[in-house]
């Protein structure tokens, strides 16, 4: 297995398996981006996250996308927004080393916190996390406000 940097020729493969991702979720037709936005938004002048990918045998089999926030408690942060292994390659240690380079990049970066969503329902990774030293809370609500919620907030 091989754990390096995202490149854009990348983006398709990973944009599969953010569709893959989705169809785990239940949420199989809430993908809207293309490989396109993919290699726009993460390879342009500013990029708007950061991948690393796993290989096997060169096929490209997992993703970690991140990028960086700010906490006004803690200063500079990371976001894990998804790290994703093709069904098949699971449980073979390909997640836990995008998960272990995560870690690294945020020593090497000096951050002061790592922070990812994790579905209740999803016990697996939530036992993952918790053998790491994660602490998965119970008392935070995601909140968000879609496209169409932003457009009647905002026509009040």
């Amino acid at each position: 297995m091989q754990i390096r940097v995202g490149r854009p020729e990348d983006m398709k493969a990973v944009l599969e398996l953010i569709q893959e991702l989705a169809v785990f979720e239940k949420e199989p037709d809430a993908v809207e981006i293309t490989v396109g936005d993919l290699i726009k938004d993460g390879f342009g002048t500013v990029p708007l996250f950061h991948t690393y990918v796993a290989l096997v045998n060169d096929v490209l089999v997992g993703v970690a996308l991140y990028y960086f926030r700010y906490s006004t408690w803690k200063g500079k942060t990371i976001h894990l927004e998804d790290l994703i292994v093709t069904e098949k390659h699971r449980s073979h240690g390909v997640g836990s080393a995008l998960y272990q380079k995560i870690m690294e990049e945020a020593q090497n970066e000096g951050v002061k916190r790592v922070e990812w969503a994790v579905l209740d329902w999803n016990t697996p990774a939530i036992a993952f996390y918790n053998k790491t030293g994660a602490q998965v809370f119970d008392d935070w609500r995601v909140v968000q406000m879609n496209e169409q919620g932003l457009q009647a907030f905002l026509s009040r």
